[in-house]
């Protein structure tokens, strides 16, 4: 039985909790259909939701003249939608201390390690993008399978008590590995790989087609992670030479602003991986790790978290804190098992 089979047999007084919880915390996104009325018709919903807007905040977040690219909606329908979702999405201006309080009930994910939960101020935090980058072999994909297990568990036991979304592009998704992490928290292996949607981007239009289909997804079940491994690996064969870099970009920036989207209507945590490419200074070079992410600003400034794995001895390794808006330049040893991420373990303790 999965942990999130579990809410619904629980006794009546833990579910009301329960419940009550989840009216506070993930009474989240409204359903389109709550906009019908007022001259925005049943059919006008059924247009919005072939088009990939599948929640009243999805029409709140887009500016109106993507709105305008749908078929059959106007100029005037276009602006009734916004109004209509303005009154159900508050959009304008709240005082820092209810953001606070706001930004103090986000849930975060356990990565498996308690030094890294540490190192990220509690886990992977919901509602943001992380971005994990570094060399082959440093446990960026390894993480990423760690998470798809955490995500389902209890809140209390640093999870999400939701489902798995797992975009995979490069062909590095390996089942298996969610069984043996599974063992290790008690989950049962079958609920646990039920609980991972996959799929296989073959291409960067693909890629993005698959976030409409993760869109509807949402909507009909509960997901607490959205991954992508790696983001950038099908844009460097899509798109080649400098002449298509300005293409390429834009595309990428219409991506990013689409996950952060679903991290914003859903409450999920966005994870993606990174791959990472030689610095080539002219002169002498005193950057004693010549290596960056590839993606370019556009990526650096659409992900909140931006994390740099290396290499260390054996099974070890380096996770340093690249870039964010609240934690420190700090880094801290994790170590990959055949259980997932954990911290270190001396020798003879397995």
């Amino acid at each position: 039985m999965s942990q999130i089979d579990i809410q619904t047999e629980s006794h009546p007084q833990q579910q009301q909790q329960e419940e009550e919880y989840d009216d506070e915390e993930f009474s989240g996104p409204m359903p389109i259909s709550k906009l019908e009325g007022n001259g925005i018709t049943p059919g006008d919903i059924k247009k919005l939701m072939e088009a990939g807007y599948h929640t009243v905040e999805s029409i709140a977040y887009t500016p109106k003249k993507a709105l305008l690219q749908v078929k059959g909606i106007s100029e005037n329908k276009g602006d009734k939608l916004l109004a209509a979702a303005a009154q159900f999405v508050p959009m304008g201006f709240t005082t820092a201390t209810d953001f606070h309080k706001r930004r103090s009930e986000l849930i975060c994910l356990t990565t498996g390690s308690k030094q890294l939960d540490t190192l990220l101020g509690g886990g992977i935090e919901t509602g943001s993008i992380t971005e994990v980058f570094g060399e082959f072999r440093t446990g960026k994909s390894q993480l990423c399978h760690t998470l798809a297990v955490t995500c389902q568990l209890p809140i209390d036991m640093g999870g999400g008590e939701g489902k798995c979304l797992y975009i995979d592009t490069e062909g590095t998704f390996r089942p298996i590995r969610l069984v043996s992490i599974a063992r290790r928290y008690g989950l049962n292996e079958e609920d646990a790989l039920d609980n991972v949607a996959y799929a296989r981007a073959y291409n960067a239009d693909h890629q993005l087609q698959l976030l409409t289909q993760a869109a509807q997804m949402m909507t009909e079940s509960r997901f607490s992670l959205l991954i992508v491994d790696s983001i950038m690996a099908l844009y460097r064969t899509d798109y080649s030479g400098r002449g298509e870099l300005s293409a390429r970009q834009m595309h990428v920036a219409k991506y990013m602003r689409a996950l952060q989207r679903l991290a914003d209507e859903f409450g999920i945590a966005v994870v993606i991986t990174n791959q990472v490419v030689a610095q080539v200074d002219g002169g002498m070079s005193f950057n004693p790790d010549p290596k960056k992410p590839i993606g370019g600003n556009i990526l650096a400034h659409a992900s909140t978290t931006r994390l740099s794995l290396k290499k260390g001895r054996g099974e070890q390794r380096i996770c340093k804190i690249y870039d964010s808006p609240c934690l420190p330049e700090s880094e801290c040893v994790f170590a990959i098992y055949e259980d997932g991420i954990a911290d270190p373990r001396e020798e003879g303790d397995d």
